[in-house]
């Protein structure tokens, strides 16, 4: 089965694969975010796309119906989209989609047939986690490669993970399978803003995924969203003297822990999602409701 519409086979240099989903890898939309952050700065267009009829429960994931010129009704499928983006010293080749639900394996064999077809030589996925971290410190990134060797190259830690994972980690035993080096990078997300895109998050993945790959990359608009983002959840936090107490106490114990390895924050290895927050429902759902009322104000 070859599920990929390819619309153009560019020759690439030195390219790396820089992979995101929506979904369970993705809190506080962190990970898609900064995905598509980097592709813009960078240049991406689109060459190929993974048909989705395989691999969508549409009455989960549904198409979306839009007006063309105010007449035709036109279909949007959720797809995974190829996209190729260029730096002085290489190409990246951009995954986006939404997590599939159905045929991981013959999914993730997709998208190694299209590393192996451009000659991807790294892969690197983007992704977000729930943990108890607060909201005014910065972001801590955890970076686990799938070897020793790749491990000390880019200072990253082995992932001693076992439980369950999600597509991405099924993507990185392809990508081991069939050759092709692979590394993760994760965002610890504050849980009591679970549903909140969080653009802090998007932004310390971009500047972590540009340093490991000794690219430049402008974050300026970023570094704006995470500034109002950090002001309207501390807005809607001191107005509950028990909401702000609980805050300050994630606050000393990140600042006692900071020196501490990245990847003793949020989960064991640093390298799948964690469940959100227990007793953090009612916080989350205040905050969430403050920042759809008042929006980038």
């Amino acid at each position: 089965m070859d599920a990929v519409r390819w619309e153009e086979r560019p020759q690439l240099r030195r390219p790396v694969l820089i992979a995101a989903f929506e979904g369970w890898n993705d809190a506080g939309d962190a990970a898609s975010t900064a995905a598509r952050y980097l592709a813009t700065e960078w240049g991406g267009r689109r060459i190929a796309s993974i048909d989705p009829e395989e691999f969508y429960d549409f009455t989960v994931v549904r198409p979306t119906v839009r007006l063309v010129d105010g007449l035709t009704r036109e279909i949007d499928w959720p797809d995974n989209e190829f996209a190729v983006g260029v730096t002085p010293a290489r190409d990246i080749l951009f995954l986006h989609g939404i997590e599939p639900q159905l045929k991981w394996r013959t999914f993730t064999d997709q998208v190694v047939n299209v590393a192996k077809a451009l000659n991807v030589e790294l892969a690197l996925t983007l992704g977000a986690l729930l943990a108890e971290v607060p909201h005014t410190r910065p972001v801590h990134v955890t970076g686990t490669a799938g070897s020793d060797d790749m491990a000390k190259q880019f200072g990253l830690e082995r992932s001693q993970y076992e439980g369950p994972t999600g597509i991405v980690g099924v993507l990185h035993d392809a990508l081991a399978q069939a050759g092709i080096s692979s590394a993760s990078l994760w965002a610890a997300v504050p849980a009591y803003v679970a549903k909140t895109p969080s653009p802090k998050g998007a932004l310390a993945l971009v500047r972590r995924t540009a340093d490991l790959l000794q690219e430049r990359a402008d974050v300026t608009s970023l570094e704006i969203a995470s500034a109002a983002y950090e002001r309207q959840v501390s807005e809607v936090v001191n107005e509950d003297e028990d909401v702000a107490s609980y805050v300050r106490g994630l606050e000393e114990s990140d600042d006692a822990e900071r020196p501490s390895a990245e990847a003793s924050r949020g989960h064991p290895s640093g390298q799948e999602p964690m469940p959100p927050m227990v007793g953090g429902d009612a916080l989350a759902a205040e905050v969430e409701r403050f920042l759809r009322e008042h929006g980038d104000s």
